[in-house]
């Protein structure tokens, strides 16, 4: 008998024996549920990352996640004594007891993501607290941790890294290799959550990519937001939708969002779905809408859709799918109904409540266009660019007399300026309507010039900017790196002047923005760079306003074109809104926008494509570079330059030694703190902005070797 006991084998009719399963059996298979691929363990760390309260979530990925998955946040980060049983199964902050799931707002609380990723991958966390000196840095292989948390230097934040996920799932991790790329998927996740979190800045890029291919700064604007992810031709085909359940008392369920209209033509539909803040899909609500839009639209049936439902949390149930990729509502056919109704009803009066529209076309540029169709084609409206089945070239080129597809050709023309400029309205408006902005990197003379940089790279420059290590500031204008056993100055102007210029034609067409907290009017900043230039000194005010005038009328005209190119946005009124990110974490200095504003008004060749990208490229590159701050440095002997008595400067001068000449009730102290914080900042960005991303981007052209950017420093000086 109690060798039949032991036996697992069954004999003759007898069923098998059922046995609890070994708990890393079961760990492994509950695993493989949670992370089906990597972009399963892509959304469940952002979905933590924005738990913990995060304004910024930067993504890398490797070989479509299987090598590397890193997703770094600057959230309130995880307490050391609870690092422990991180990785366990069914740890979490969010819920104590089972009635919590009722209410539960957070986007994760299962307590499985982490757990499930170290079953299946090699999990490295590094994390800091608010108000703690160090960080600790942990990996953790099935559940537990390798190591004691080991004290490290860390960012504030979280950074949770996933190596070789699925190494020990041999048919999963080969399907993956075999199957596509799993990164769109990726992308399409980070999108998905930039459109919503829009005070959340998200980045997400493939390891050692220079250019990020999700970027989305944080924004007010919603519509700002879509547009900086998905491009300003879906923006202009959308329509605002806001639906509640009027007949509830406390308006059971609440839906805003955005819709495109009847002009928007794509090949499938995309549906961003929120429903209480958490990113899911609901197919049902997705096949009603498709069927309202093929019904109302049939040559438009497939819509851009941005949902963010809101309903009472315990009228939702977030438990019924391992990722929470699904949720069960209360009343969903109601719901489903009274949005169907209200797309509808939108949809059907989409012709007189478009509220975006493209600019108007220049009327003669419209009218050659609409007068040279071929024969058996339509020019659609320029609004609906994507429906084009005829070639750009047949739209475009079809009159040798008037090459407007060919820039080059058109500026070369001996046409006068003001011909020019009309026309070249026409072109770009003809070709922009025709094409998603963000290929706007495709232009032949922004290429050439990113050519010219590699071409013009010293490449001795380029190894020690890659594999330098930064040492601190020498001076106001030097840093000092080291780069093997030898010493260099930096200087910190030229190098920043570069890597802004190379920066601005790297991200063309493609900027984050930083918003304004007011509109600055030219006019007013214009007025002011010409009263601070010394050359202008002889000019009367008057003369100063006009050339103000003159500039501001320049710059509105061209509004549109810096505006798709380089993301500064002026309005209709003359009031500069909009500039753009050009490298992450760094504003320019705001006092030498005047300059900038006076720069772009007088320098730059508008009428010809690759001076013009060229000349705007090196203006923001001259503004955005590490200028010293305008407030002189109160370090040391400086500090006299802020005493409130200015005569007794010059006594303080002579008097070296005597230190009762900086007394502190002499200094005007809310200068002096002005000042040494501008210049804290500065030594902080260049350490921490501008030599980290120096080493990504920068690459030093060979003048640089010459002109004393870089300098090496001498045995005798290394070893002062």
């Amino acid at each position: 008998a109690a060798m039949e006991v032991d036996d697992p084998a069954p004999r003759g009719g007898a069923p098998p024996r059922i046995r609890r399963l070994e708990e890393s059996v079961v760990n492994r298979i509950a695993a493989g549920e949670v992370i089906q691929r990597p972009s399963s363990a892509v959304k469940e760390l952002v979905e933590n990352s924005i738990d913990a309260g995060a304004s910024t979530v930067s993504v890398t990925v490797k070989d479509g996640g299987l090598k590397l998955i890193q997703v770094s946040d600057d959230g309130h980060g995880i307490r050391c004594e609870d690092l422990p049983i991180l990785c366990e199964r069914h740890t979490t902050s969010k819920l104590s007891a089972y009635e919590d799931l009722q209410t539960i707002k957070s986007m994760g609380f299962r307590g499985e993501a982490l757990a499930s990723m170290t079953y299946v991958g090699h999990v490295t966390v590094t994390t800091i607290t608010e108000g703690q000196l160090h960080g600790y840095r942990v990996s953790y292989r099935d559940g537990v941790m390798e190591n004691d948390p080991k004290p490290c230097a860390a960012v504030k934040g979280t950074q949770v890294m996933v190596e070789n996920l699925f190494y020990n799932m041999v048919a999963r991790r080969k399907t993956l290799q075999n199957s596509n790329d799993d990164y769109p998927k990726i992308v399409d996740f980070i999108s998905r959550f930039a459109v919503h979190h829009i005070n959340v800045n998200f980045s997400c890029r493939k390891h050692g990519a220079n250019r990020a291919d999700v970027h989305s700064g944080s924004t007010s604007s919603r519509l700002d937001a879509i547009r900086n992810v998905y491009g300003a031709s879906v923006v202009r085909d959308l329509m605002e939708i806001q639906v509640s359940d009027e007949n509830a008392v406390d308006e059971i369920f609440k839906m805003d969002g955005f819709i495109s209209n009847a002009n928007y033509v794509a090949k499938k539909t995309t549906m961003i779905l929120f429903i209480n803040d958490r990113l899911v899909d609901c197919t049902s609500l997705k096949r009603a809408t498709e069927f309202v839009y093929s019904a109302i639209l049939p040559q438009a049936s497939k819509p851009f859709i941005y949902m963010s439902i809101n309903l009472p949390p315990e009228h939702v149930d977030v438990n019924i799918h391992p990722t929470k990729k699904e949720v069960s509502l209360l009343n969903q056919e109601r719901i489903i109904e009274k949005i169907k109704d209200a797309i509808e009803e939108k949809l059907m009066n989409c012709n007189n409540t478009r509220i975006f529209q493209t600019q108007a076309l220049n009327s003669s540029a419209l009218t050659q266009a609409n007068t040279r169709k071929d024969k058996g084609t339509e020019v659609s409206t320029p609004t609906g660019e994507k429906s084009q089945k005829i070639p750009v070239s047949q739209m475009v080129r079809t009159d040798p007399r008037d090459p407007s597809g060919r820039l080059h050709t058109y500026w070369q023309g001996q046409t006068s300026n003001l011909e020019k400029k009309s026309g070249l309205v026409a072109v770009r408006n003809i070709v922009r309507s025709r094409r998603n902005p963000k290929d706007a990197g495709d232009l032949s003379s922004r290429h050439e010039l990113v050519t010219e940089i590699d071409y013009n790279l010293h490449p001795g420059l380029f190894d020690i900017v890659k594999n330098c290590t930064y040492v601190g500031v020498a001076d106001e204008v030097f840093a000092l790196i080291q780069h093997n056993t030898l010493l260099y100055l930096v200087n910190v102007v030229n190098v920043s002047k570069e890597l802004m210029y190379q920066q601005a034609l790297c991200r063309f067409g493609n900027f984050n923005a930083i918003q304004l907290s007011e509109p600055a009017p030219l006019l007013e900043l214009l007025t002011m760079a010409l009263k601070d230039d010394e050359s202008m000194s002889d000019v009367n005010e008057k003369e100063k306003l006009e050339i103000a005038e003159v500039n501001t009328e320049i710059l509105k005209e061209n509004a549109e074109m810096i505006n798709e190119y380089f993301s500064i946005h002026i309005d209709q009124g003359g009031n500069l809104t909009r500039l753009p990110v050009v490298l992450d974490q760094y504003t320019p200095d705001m006092d030498r926008l005047p300059e900038f504003m006076l720069t772009l008004g007088n320098d730059i060749a508008w009428d010809v494509e690759k001076e013009c990208f060229r000349t705007a490229a090196a203006a923001i590159g001259n503004f955005y570079a590490l200028h010293p701050p305008i407030l002189p440095n109160p370090s040391g002997k400086g500090i006299r330059l802020y005493k409130k008595n200015k005569d007794s400067m010059e006594s303080a001068g002579q008097a070296d030694n005597d230190l009762t000449s900086t007394d502190e009730d002499d200094i005007d102290q809310e200068l002096l703190a002005e000042a040494e914080a501008a210049w804290a900042q500065r030594e902080w960005t260049i350490q921490h902005v501008l030599f980290p991303s120096m080493r990504l981007f920068l690459k030093p052209p060979k003048s640089m070797a010459t002109d004393g950017t870089f300098v090496q420093m001498t045995r005798h000086q290394h070893t002062l």
